[in-house]
């Protein structure tokens, strides 16, 4: 556990007749260099870490209640399973995977699903920010509307999906995941990355399952950063200073070939390029159309890494350069239009494949990402295969 909040007003100190319990004390928070002499530097810093201090009382909590892999927890409801390509990273299983603690109907149901999440919401919260993922299995959930009951179960506000992959609503607040060519591998990114607003959980439902391939490996976004920057510490200072510069060309109408082939009048909801532009400027970019009715987005500046709050102060690898950079209809370069060298390209892509994770689909499976710390891309895969997604701020 790290010693510091966010904001580094408060570090990790010890209390009387505290216990360590699998490494992890019971939280307690030391005064700032005031010495306590004011409430107001308190009440800032609680304020500006209440997500973070409910992540440490969940995850506190749940070690107080001696939870291990076979052992019922949180009112008995969910138990830790285990998954194949689950990997453990600084002592959090990713994805950490929740199942019925029992298999009769009465655990496995949606029905009881839903009423244990909604009396379970800041814990399971705290475990995605914690685990980075959380793989809820086994609980028999079957279509979009099943899984936009679980999603509303959360309590997350909703934040609709802006970007080029196509995409068809389905039900409530569940959309498809991008409908691209299943043939196609649909790269690592954070979503909604470039945008202005961006979710803070993804949330995925296996529907139906393929028969190969279509795996959503998922990759925690902090540990390209370090890699990152272990290699290419300049590299990496000097991007951040700088800022990137994006390019991607859309066309006017949907193409179904492609995994970025949303239209811009589909993409900004109007046909009007006047209207387009206005919320195109809302969104964060610019526009420059095309001779041949197409549009050239802009989006500058954008920064290689960023540091969220809860999140233990980790630099994530918050950026889509090697998913953009030198393609056919998109680019990444420096603000200034300096060119970002193609082998550190390469090597960012490496290091993004090693560090990936990924385990086969089952019906029912839902996959709850924090969409500040981890990456997700889409294997290609037979047909068929159906995956629908809610995004969540």
């Amino acid at each position: 556990m790290e010693g510091n909040s966010e904001d580094d007003i408060s570090t990790v100190a010890e209390c009387q007749d505290q216990k360590n319990i699998d490494g992890t004390p019971p939280l307690k928070e030391s005064e700032g260099d005031d010495g306590g002499c004011s409430n107001d530097p308190l009440m800032a810093a609680l304020k500006a870490n209440q997500e973070w201090l409910r992540a440490k009382v969940a995850i506190n909590n749940a070690m107080v209640a001696g939870m291990d892999d076979t052992t019922p927890h949180h009112n008995g409801f969910f138990r830790i399973g285990e998954c194949e390509g689950q990997k453990t990273i600084e002592g959090e299983q990713m994805p950490l995977v929740l199942i019925p603690s029992k298999e009769e109907e009465d655990r496995t149901c949606h029905e009881a699903l839903i009423a244990a999440v909604k009396a379970n919401r800041e814990w399971l919260e705290g475990k995605v920010i914690a685990n980075s993922a959380v793989l809820l299995r086994g609980f028999d959930i079957r279509d979009a509307e099943e899984f936009n009951a679980v999603v509303e179960a959360l309590g997350w506000p909703d934040i609709r999906y802006v970007g080029p992959a196509p995409r068809t609503h389905v039900h409530g607040r569940v959309w498809t995941a991008n409908e691209g060519p299943l043939e196609q591998f649909v790269y690592f990114h954070h979503e909604m990355v470039l945008m202005k607003e961006f979710p803070g959980k993804v949330i995925l439902f296996c529907e139906v399952p393929p028969p190969e391939g279509g795996e959503t490996p998922f990759v925690p976004s902090f540990r390209v950063a370090e890699r990152v920057m272990e290699e290419f510490p300049e590299m990496v200072e000097e991007l951040d200073a700088k800022g990137l510069r994006y390019t991607l060309t859309v066309l006017s109408k949907n193409d179904t070939k492609s995994m970025r082939g949303r239209g811009w009048e589909d993409a900004f909801g109007t046909k009007d390029k006047a209207e387009a532009e206005k919320r195109a400027r809302a969104l964060g970019m610019d526009l420059e159309w095309l001779p041949d009715g197409s549009v050239k987005t802009i989006l500058v500046p954008r920064g290689l890494t960023r540091v969220f709050p809860s999140r233990r102060g980790r630099r994530m690898w918050f950026n889509t350069v090697v998913g953009m950079h030198g393609g056919e209809l998109s680019s990444a370069t420096t603000v200034d239009g300096g060119e970002i060298p193609e082998s550190f390209v390469q090597r960012c892509e490496e290091i993004i494949e090693e560090e990936s994770i990924q385990f086969r689909w089952r019906r029912g499976d839902i996959l709850i990402l924090d969409n500040l710390a981890t990456l997700h891309a889409r294997r290609p895969s037979l047909p068929p295969r159906r995956i629908l997604v809610a995004t969540c701020k």
